[in-house]
């Protein structure tokens, strides 16, 4: 079989662009070399102007087109008209350092870009180039890219997972940390999810290919981080426009500056100098590039802690938040309740309560009857006994008639229910986040069942940790009884709880809290809690690897089904956001600077071309610091 792997990458400084700039450098050397000897202009202009067309031939492109079709004037058209200028003034030397400078900024430009780009393409590399195939009943090692879904592959110890798929034979634990961030290895057996880039650690596993090498997580993260990097940050987006309109009058004044000595018959030579020099020192190139590389930054060291952030957009508007909501159930809480409380009635003994919970809420599909079912099972407690009548009460519990018996679970707000005495201690358990239920055979009470949804273990570490980010408010929103909700929100150390929610009522919570407080984020399972997290400035759904549901409903994924990560999302924003104003201050004070000096004649143009491109190569370095954030980087800047 052939191998139809992509071909890696070409270098920058191996590629057309770069080497047309390089020579363009080199004939600008060998021209201000035989200047410097003192050749003729028949010998130095032609390697000037050979030079110029060099270096400045991408650019000068994509200048054209920009005018051209999108009818806008930017950097490029004002950098060729300064160079035009100055050879139109006898300057060869300096037109041709302007033209090769401009180039080489923009090299480095992309380079420094494309920096930001390899930090998130860099998961491709760890999809390894080969896979063991099981094939009429023999192992191949074959190509990973020509593998297909509904392939078996075989994994052994300490291999790499070569796309996703789920287990059909064996168990292991699997190092997913490459794209979730998860610190921990996750154990996996026949039925379990495995994806592309992970690394299996202990014991050999089959699993079938669900989906290909292009298809798998690895390749749709990629995709899905590159897509967002050219979505806009509003920051970017006012760049822009103001560059749109700036850039058009900066080449009017220099037009104006021109006409003075036509109309005052004053030194043409002067005036085109100064013409030429505003249209160097003037142009916002540093400005242009204060936004774009830190959002592009930003948005590949999210997805390298396992943070999906869908567009620049989004991650500005996390450097901005002050509240965070979350979801209760499966979020700030595990998602599978426990039978934490198991309180006897008089004469009623542990065996017999159990075993006539279990074997009503063995036909029950609730979640809390699954845990009665599990909680016997682990103590040998018999499920047999004989079930009829059974029925569900909506809002109340269940019943049904047990060995001859009629036994029913319900919940403390059942009307009518002989709750009274009760009260008090029903009431405690939930204050401690115990959802409780009473037992009745016939008419006696035998006992009380106190169920638990428990905390995440990083829950209440990744409160700590969102508020030092900066968030000041935090606020649990949960359709499950209000002093249930209270009671986890206390353990994990968030005060303000509310309880009772249906999803309409969690939507107008949102924008309740939006208006009081500003930009607010909220955490869920991205599904289930759809309509407020659209509703949120930024929705953030746990558990998106291997989720097209999650993803899509969310502005903002956490690959792992963990908050471990979560507080490092504000962090990167609030950075990004403090790297994008240093950058915006830096260059309109370059400019306010550049201008005058360079009109006043105290350098010349190549000077301020130097100037000027040192600028721009300095903005785009401090946008690359973003590429460094997260937890180990974090900045308190204010905001």
């Amino acid at each position: 079989m052939a191998d139809v792997s992509p071909p890696a990458p070409v270098s920058y400084w191996r590629s057309p662009v770069a080497r047309r700039v390089l020579a363009g450098g080199v004939l600008l050397g060998a021209g201000l070399l035989a200047e410097r000897l003192g050749a003729g202009h028949v010998w130095t202009i032609p390697l000037y102007v050979a030079s110029m067309l060099l270096s400045g031939l991408d650019w000068l492109r994509h200048g054209w087109k920009e005018l051209v079709h999108c009818r806008e004037i930017g950097i490029e058209p004002l950098m060729a008209a300064a160079a035009v200028g100055a050879a139109a003034l006898g300057l060869w030397d300096e037109a041709a350092a302007l033209v090769f400078l401009y180039g080489l900024a923009e090299s480095v430009e992309h380079l420094t870009y494309d920096r930001a780009k390899r930090a998130i393409e860099r998961l491709l590399d760890l999809v390894p180039d080969e896979a063991t195939l099981l094939r009429d009943g023999s192992e191949v090692v074959v190509p990973a890219s020509l593998l297909e879904r509904g392939d078996r592959i075989r994994v052994r110890p300490g291999e790499t997972i070569a796309t996703d798929g789920v287990i059909e034979e064996g168990e292991s634990t699997v190092d997913e940390s490459s794209l979730t961030g998860e610190s921990m290895p996750i154990a996996k057996a026949p039925g379990a999810r495995v994806f592309a880039g992970t690394l299996n650690q202990t014991g050999s596993i089959v699993f079938r290919a669900t989906a290909t090498t292009s298809e798998n997580s690895v390749s749709r993260l990629v995709r899905l981080v590159e897509t967002a990097q050219k979505s806009k940050g509003r920051s970017q987006q006012l760049v822009e426009r103001f560059t749109n309109v700036y850039s058009p009058l900066v080449l009017g004044a220099a037009v104006l500056l021109l006409l003075v000595p036509v109309v005052t018959g004053g030194d043409f030579s002067r005036w085109g100098r100064w013409a030429v020099v505003l249209l160097v020192a003037a142009a916002p190139c540093a400005l242009a590039m204060s936004t774009p590389v830190a959002f592009a930054a930003g948005i590949s060291a999210a997805g390298r802690h396992g943070i999906l952030i869908k567009g620049g957009r989004y991650l500005e508007t996390l450097g901005r938040i002050r509240t965070v909501v979350f979801d209760k159930t499966g979020t700030l809480t595990r998602g599978r309740p426990e039978l934490v409380v198991l309180e006897l009635a008089d004469g009623v003994t542990e065996v017999e309560l159990l075993s006539k919970a279990a074997s009503l809420e063995v036909r029950s599909e609730h979640p809390l009857a699954a845990a009665v079912v599990r909680a016997a099972e682990q103590k040998g407690v018999a499920t047999s006994g004989v079930l009829s009548g059974f029925r569900a009460l909506p809002g109340s519990g269940v019943e049904g008639i047990v060995d001859g018996e009629r036994i029913q679970i319900l919940q403390p707000n059942a009307g009518g229910s002989p709750f009274g005495a009760l009260s008090r201690r029903l009431e405690e358990l939930a204050g401690k986040g115990v959802t409780p239920a009473v037992v009745l055979a016939g008419d006696r009470l035998i006992g009380i069942l106190g169920f638990r949804d428990e905390p995440r273990p990083e829950a209440a570490e990744t409160v700590r940790l969102i508020r030092s980010a900066g968030v000041s408010r935090l606020v649990v929103l949960s359709g499950d009884r209000p002093l249930v909700a209270q009671g986890v929100a206390r353990s994990v150390g968030i005060e303000d709880a509310r309880g009772g929610l249906s999803p309409a009522d969690k939507v107008q919570a949102v924008r309740s809290l939006a208006s009081e407080s500003g930009p607010l984020a909220m955490v869920g399972d991205g599904i289930n809690d759809a309509p407020a997290l659209a509703t949120a400035d930024v929705g953030i759904a746990m558990g998106a690897l291997g989720s097209d549901a999650s993803i899509e409903a969310a502005d903002v994924a956490l690959m792992a089904d963990s908050l471990e990560h979560l507080d490092e999302a504000f962090l990167i924003g609030r950075r990004v956001r403090s790297i994008v104003r240093q950058n915006v201050v830096f260059s309109i004070v370059v400019l306010a600077v550049l201008i005058p000096v360079a009109l006043t004649g105290a350098i010349t143009i190549t000077m301020t071309v130097v100037a000027h491109e040192v600028a721009e190569l300095l903005a785009v370095a401090n946008g690359l610091r973003a590429l460094r954030g997260g937890r180990d980087h974090a900045t308190t800047a204010a905001t």
